[in-house]
Order: C-alpha cells, then structure tokens, then sequence
C-alpha cells in the first residue's frame, strides 16, 4: 500500500532498475566519449571545448531521444563539484560545445553524459576526462633557453637540472614548448611514446608546448630532469632546394619548460627552465630532419639525466626569445613509431657492405644492433630501390637536394661505435622514406637478418575503415594507399617521407577523403589549417607548401593546389558534422576568393600547375583551375548559409554561377556534349565538381565512358584527373566502366604498380621514368577513398552530415563477387557488404544507432528489395520504400538497425 502513495518514487526506482539492468545487458549506453576530437586529453587550451559520443544500442530502430551532459571536478563527488549541466534536451545531438563558466588551467575535469534511448530508459555513459593545460600565456613561469646561438653549431644540445621533491607527490605535469624537436626525460626515463614532438608550425607565428603526466616518473627526494634538442625543420641545416636553411624563423634549438607538482598536502611547486640548468653538447653530433642523424657513442655520458650526476664540466645555459608570441597547446594524435617491420632478408655482399630489405616501403627509421671496435664508423643509406649490384639507390628521390659537401649524405646515418659490447642506433630526429638499408662500415662487422628492424612511423590516427573484395589487386590497392597515406602523415600531409616532405596542398586535397574514410584524422587537419592561416599573406594568396619557409607563393600555388582552405574544411564538416573548422576559415576562404575574383573578374583562372604529371594528355590549366574556383566559391556559399551569413550566401553563389557560365560558355560544345578536346580529365572534372548543366549531365557522361573504352579501359589523366574520374563515373551510371579503370593490371593503373611489387603508391604511372618517381606518394590516392563510395556505396549526406544520414549507394559490378566495407563514422559503425549469388545479391548493412539512411539501388526491371523473405514496401517500418524509382534507380528510408538484404 506504501507504494500506491508514493507513485513517483515507485517510477523512479522502476528507472533506475530499467537503467541498471540495461547497462549489465550491455543493451545501450554512450560510448566513445571525446573531448576536442580525443580520448581524455591533457592540456587542451579550448575556452569551449567539444564533447562527442556515441550511442552503443545495436537494436533495430535505435536512438537517443534526449541527452544531458555533466561535467565536475571530481569524479566521486558530482553534486558538490559540478562545473556545468546542461538541461536535459530532447533529440539525437552527440556533438555538443562547453558553454559554462570560463575553465580554470591545470585543472582535471571529469564528464559524463546521460542519454534517453527509443523508449526513453536514461543510461548515463562511464565518466570521461579533459585537463586543462595554460590557458593563458601568462601562466608560464619558464624562461627560453638554449645552449649556444649560432646556427652552425652540428652537435645537438642536452640540458639537465638537478632537484629535490621534499614532500609525497600527488600529481606531476610537464609543460614543454620547444622551438625545434626534443625528447624529456625525468630521471633517467624517457617521458612518452611520441617522436618528432612537437609538430612542425610555422614557428614565428605560431609555436606549440605539449603536456606530459610525469607523476609516476617522479620521486620524493632528489630528482633530475633532462631534455635532448634537435633541429627539426627548425634549424635547417641540409640545404635543397626550398631554402629551408634560410627561413625566417632559423635559429637554435630552444625550450621553455615548467613542471608543475602538486603535494598531497595540496600545495604546489614549479620546476622552470632558466639560468640556474647546465648544458652539454650530446653524441648527436648532427641531425636533419630532412637527411639523416650522426651519431659518435664515444662521447656519451651516461647518466646524464639522473640525480647526482657529476655536471660539473658543463656548462651555464643562455636566455633566448621566445620564438612568437603565440605559443598555444598541441592537441592531436602525435607521431608515434606505430609498427615494428622486421627486416625480410639480408644480402651480403662484402663482410663490410649488407643490403637489408623490408620488403615494404615505409616512412620511419631503422634500428641497428651490432658490435665493433672503438671507432668503427657505420653508415646507413636509406633507399627505396636497388641497383642491379644489389646496392642502395638514391637517384629517385636525391634530386632536389643541394649539399654544400660530403658531409650530409642524403638518407644516410652515420654511427660511430664506441667499442663497448653491443650497442644499438635509432634516430631521435629524423625519419625517411625506404625499403632498403645499405649498411657499409670502415672496419670488418657481423650482421644477420635479425640486425635491423625499420620502424614504421606517422601521425598516430585511429584506423576507422576497412575493405575486403574478391579481388586480391584491388585490396592490395587499398593497402598501398593507406600505407602511402600514413607515410605522409607527420602532424601536416606531405607528398612524399624522402625527397621533400613538404606539405604539399594539392596532394592534400586530393586525398581528404581517403583518409578520412580510413582514419580518424581531424585534430592533424584542424593543425594543418591552422598552418594555412598563419601563412595566408593579408591579400588571401596561399604557398603551394604548408608550412614553409617562404617558398610557395610564387611557383605551384594556385586553386588547383591551395584550394585545400575550402575544400579540406568542407569535408571535415561532411565526415563530422561540425563546422567549427568552416567557422574558423571562413574569412580566409572568403579573402582567397575574393583574390582570385579581383585577379580574373570574367569567371576564368589560368591560376594554376594543372594535371599534373598525367599519363599522355594534359589538359589546359585554365580547365582544371576554374574548376577548383567555382568548387572553392560554391563551398564558401554553403558555408555562408550554415554560418547565418545570408549576405555572403547570396554572393557567392552568384559567383559560383557566374564562374560556371564562363566554364561552360568557354569549354563545353552542347551540340556534342563534349568539354574541350573530350579528353579524361576535361570530362570527369567538369562532372565531379558540378560544372555541366543539368540536361547535359547523362550525354557528358556517356561521352566520359565512351573516351575510356577508346582508351582501352586505362588511365589518360594526372592528379586532379584521378580525383574526378573514378566517381564521375560511377555517379553517373557507369559504375563497371569505372572498376575496369580501377582494377586494371596492365601499364598505366593502379593494379600495374601492385603488379610490380609496389606496397605504397607511386608519383608516376611510368615505374621507370626518369623524374618525378617517389615510390611513396598519396596523390594519386583518392582509389582509396571511391572504394567506399563507388562500390560499397558509403557516402555522407551534405543535408545531414557527419553519418547522421548515410547515403548507401552501392555498385554491383562486373568482376568482383564480393565487397564489403565498414566506417567507423561519429554515431559508430557503418557496414556495407555485398554478395553475388545464382540470380540474386546478399546485400548486409548496419547503420548506427541515431543514424538513419537513404538507400539507393540500380535495380534491373523486375527487380525488387528483400528482407526477411518479404519485399520492402512503402508500408511503415525500419526500412520502406520512398517511391521514387527514376532512371532504374530505386531509393528507399532506413531507419538503424542491421539488415540483411536479397535483391532479386
């Protein structure tokens, strides 16, 4: 009877029932929870930093129909330590922005989220971290320091400063900002996994501090700490042909640190960096980013960065300026040495020269163990080819190099012994593209296979993708690209890990997509354009290398190349569904075209390189440039729209139409429905970006598929060719024509490279042509990103973005029986898989919870969707037909849940 007097309290406690046992049957829960796009991160400077999550629900129909995010500083203690809570809102939202109270720095906050799903049972989520780190520039205690100030100076420099704890410790952060690379070190151990910290700025306007937690590392009592400095692309000492070696940034290697210690009794205590540490110079006796690392063991000192070591000889520090005045938090996955690649074989040839092969071409370095006499000098050339003696050859990838002397070979460590048993070499600053280590010595030496290992290292993005198929070319394709992809991640994109290691923007552009659908990789771009930022010039002109020194801005740049400021955002905001990235360039997507627009006012650019390094045929600059212009015009109208800027909105597009008039006015014969000369790249250019009027859309097209087959099937197009061609087919009806292109084996393709051993991608079709052939570069990769969209039929819906509504198109094609491809979006896992069987298709996909999607099928006549045995009507349900059935094509709602479908 007590319970009929107290209705609510009985519904609460029947809730709270509901919601424990939903969470002990692992039914729903919020999962993945991010703050800034990463799992508990430290020292993030975000005033209002984001929150995402998912709903892990693998029911049918699943969702959050409402939502309420906690945020404390203390995790045992929310009442009297909450921050902020939001009200509890209804809808599906997983991407929500900190709106409370300013954040307080160095301060551990703790959140947590409560969701309502279908049936509205509340679960709340397991807690997640943030911490904050300055917050303020002010808050830095530290001075810069260095050791010597001529840049001239090879050997890098090693700082150490002796100190005592006097109380138990509770916690220990280490915020370092270094002008230049470091590695940290308390007490003698090495803090972290990541390498080449922190990423490469442009390091006059912006200069980056990474935080540490060094607590367990700590000790009451005496402890020491130590930071080894490198160049980086600091302090250019290799010299090629991008002057880095004269940037206005040069100088030595600097650092400002401050390790913050907080007792248990709640007091705390700064360690600095200033006048009072003491320098040395290290056994790194040189080191380039760009060439290779020395190394002279003879003149360790070992123990150098632990307590009671003898500093004696060493000597004072010097003060040095800061390097800008914006040193700000980096806040992204760092570069890790993300695979350990045992070498595959070893080849002799003399008992001082062995050639070890990877097997694999990979971005990272080797490591080296052997024995030797004092003074025995090791070199280890970095290649990515042999000659035909089986020795190591540079002549692809040593071209743009200018050495001054003998000094700096070009891949090529050099290792001194120092004569004490075996010891063991690895670069701290310094990474390489190769496959082949040659290793030569001065002096008689003993290796075998086990000697070396490469170490393969990039950005350490979360894989979020996968591809299977039938054909073992096309998933060696993926592969390559992803690995061609990674080996040019490095905290920015580059376009090769050995000859430039530029970020090149072109390359870049073409290969957001295939990246994003294979990694989680949007705190490494919002860096990048925040690069872009610092070095657009105040007239809104781009250099063609991000960052640089200076070179770029009057060769290479272009729309064709920097279009990267729209269409890099555009796409994050498609992937995510956040526009924080749009939001932060718009001004400078909008003082780009405006540039552009002053410069040719009548809609036409020759701005530009073009299809760069194409098979035979080159299409006019003018073509390709005006269409990145009008992509990079209509991108900035969109955003204008979901920015509030209805003003801007209605400009731009006026310009993006007017652009595409003068596009078509100029280029397109409508009585034959042909672009320019009908070549490759003129064809699918103008109908991947958007540019054909909309009656001549299907005659375009099939003059696209007729221009392939005359091609025999085979590629005729360069970078921006590759970009558009493969989906301006299959979005267009021709799907298999595509493939075809795709999964050709036989000179110029993909499948040819594969063919001959290639593991990465290449920069040239010709796998022996004389110039332009790295054997690790991304831009000829957007394969990898069309192979979610044009067979698996993965697309994100620009209406809906960030998977909120998934676009299923799939492409049934002839010569493959089998695809399947999964992403990782940000409402979970989407699966798309299909399966040829005698007259009919087992098509399977999932789609995550709060998710929803459009299906779209190129159905034959007769045919009709199935599951369950029934057909899929236009009856109420998880799945229903739309009705809309145009041109064979069917299109059907679903709504989440996993499907398991029979077309026939």
């Amino acid at each position: 009877m007590k319970s009929s007097r107290h209705p609510v309290r009985l519904f609460a406690v029947m809730l709270v029932l509901v919601s424990l046992t939903a969470k002990a049957n692992n039914l729903v829960t919020a999962s993945g929870l991010k703050c800034e796009y990463l799992v508990n991160p430290m020292g993030i400077e975000a005033q209002h930093p984001r929150f995402t999550w998912h709903l892990a629900d693998s029911r049918a129909m699943a969702r959050q129909t409402a939502w309420q995010l906690l945020i404390s500083t203390d995790s045992l203690d929310w009442k009297k330590t909450l921050v902020w809570q939001t009200p509890k809102s209804p809808g599906s939202n997983n991407l929500v922005t900190y709106s409370g109270k300013a954040l307080q720095p160095f301060t551990k906050y703790y959140w947590r989220v409560n969701t309502w799903d279908k049936d509205g049972v509340l679960t709340t989520s397991p807690t997640a971290s943030f911490e904050t780190g300055m917050m303020n520039p002010s808050n830095w205690k530290g001075a810069w320091i260095s050791d010597v100030s001529e840049v001239s100076v090879k050997p890098a420099g090693q700082f150490r400063k002796q100190f005592e704890a006097p109380k138990k410790i509770r916690s220990a952060r280490a915020y370092i900002a270094v002008a230049g690379l470091y590695e940290l070190y308390i007490n003698g151990a090495r803090i972290g996994t990541q390498r080449l910290d922190p990423m490469y700025t442009r390091f006059d306007r912006r200069t980056l501090y990474v935080t540490h937690d060094v607590t367990d590392q700590l000790k009451t009592g005496q402890n020491a700490i130590g930071v080894l400095l490198g160049n980086g692309w600091y302090n250019h000492q290799s010299t090629a042909v991008w002057n880095f070696h004269r940037a206005p940034w040069r100088a030595r290697p600097a650092f400002c640190l401050d390790l913050r210690i907080t007792y248990d009794d709640g007091t705390v205590e700064t360690i600095t960096s200033g006048k009072d540490w003491k320098t040395s110079f290290s056994p790194v006796v040189f080191n380039s980013i760009y060439t290779a690392e020395h190394h002279d063991t003879r003149l360790a000192q070992p123990g150098w960065n632990t307590a009671n070591f003898d500093d004696s000889k060493w000597k004072s520090v010097i003060y040095r300026a800061a390097p800008s005045n914006n040193i700000v938090a980096q806040v992204l996955h760092p570069v890790r040495a993300v695979e350990e690649v045992p070498a595959h074989s070893v080849n002799k040839i003399s008992d001082t020269v062995y050639v070890f092969d990877l097997a694999r071409n990979i971005a990272g370095v080797s490591r080296l163990k052997l024995q030797g006499p004092a003074g025995t000098i090791v070199k280890l050339k970095h290649a990515e080819q042999i000659y035909p003696n089986g020795r190591a050859d540079l002549s692809n990838i040593d071209v743009h190099y200018r050495p001054t002397d003998d000094k700096d070979p070009f891949q090529t460590d050099i290792f001194i012994l120092s004569g004490n048993g075996e010891e063991t070499f690895m670069p701290h600053f310094n990474y390489k593209g190769f496959q082949y280590v040659e290793v030569t010595s001065d002096k008689p030496i003993t290796l075998s296979k086990e000697s070396l290992t490469g170490y393969f290292m990039h950005s350490d993005v979360p894989p979020i993708g996968t591809v299977k198929s039938s054909n073992p070319t096309i998933d060696k394709i993926w592969s390559a690209t992803n690995n061609a992809y990674l080996s040019n991640l490095f905290g920015y994109p580059t376009d090769c890990p050995q000859r430039e290691k530029n970020g090149w923007t072109g390359d870049a552009q073409i290969a957001i997509e295939t990246g994003l659908y294979s990694f989680d990789g949007i705190t490494v771009y919002e860096k990048w354009l925040a690069d872009h930022r610092d070095e657009q010039q105040p007239n809104g002109v781009l250099p063609s290398i991000i960052p640089t020194g200076g070179w770029g801005y009057e060769w290479g740049n272009g729309p064709d190349w920097t279009s990267t400021i729209a269409i890099i955002p555009w796409n994050i905001y498609l992937f995510y569904g956040d526009t924080k990235l749009l939001a932060d360039c718009y001004d400078n997507i909008k003082k780009y075209v405006d540039h552009i627009d002053e410069l040719y006012p009548g809609g036409l650019t020759t701005w530009g390189l073009g299809d760069w390094v194409p098979v035979k045929s080159k299409s006019p600059v003018e073509f390709t440039s005006t269409a990145y212009y009008y992509a990079d015009a209509l991108i900035l109208s969109k955003a204008a729209g979901l920015l509030g800027r209805k003003v801007d909105q209605q400009k731009y597009q006026a310009l993006a139409e007017k652009i595409r008039k003068a596009f078509n006015d100029k280029f397109l014969n409508r009585q034959t429905a042909q672009y320019g000369s009908g070549l490759q790249t003129e064809m699918s250019v103008a109908l991947y970006w958007g540019l054909v009027p909309d009656e001549l859309n299907a005659r375009v097209a099939a003059n696209l598929a007729k221009r392939v087959e005359l091609d025999n099937f085979h590629l005729d197009v360069g970078l921006l060719g590759t970009k558009a061609i493969l989906n301006a087919l299959s979005a267009n009806g021709y799907a298999d024509v595509a493939y075809k292109l795709a999964a050709q084996e036989t000179f110029p393709s993909w499948g040819w490279w594969i063919k001959n051993g290639a593991t990465t991608l290449y920069e040239n079709w010709d796998i022996n042509a004389k110039s332009d052939l790295s054997r690790n570069h991304i831009m000829f990769g957007e394969i990898g990103g069309w192979l979610y969209k044009g067979i698996a039929g993965i697309k994100p819906d620009e209406a809906v973005p960030g998977f909120r509504n998934i676009i299923l198109e799939p492409h049934f094609v002839d010569g493959l029986t089998f695809f399947e491809a999964t992403h990782d979006g940000p409402h979970g896992k989407i699966t798309a898989a299909w399966q040829k069987e005698a007259g009919s298709i087992n098509w399977t996909i999932t789609i995550p919870a709060n998710s929803t999607a459009t299906l779209v099928l190129q159905l034959e006549k007769g045919q009709q969707l199935y599951e369950q045995g029934k057909a899929i009507t236009g009856a109420a349900g998880p799945v229903r037909s739309t009705g809309h059935r145009a041109n064979g094509k069917a299109t059907y709602f679903a709504q989440a849940g996993t499907y398991h479908f029979v077309i026939r």
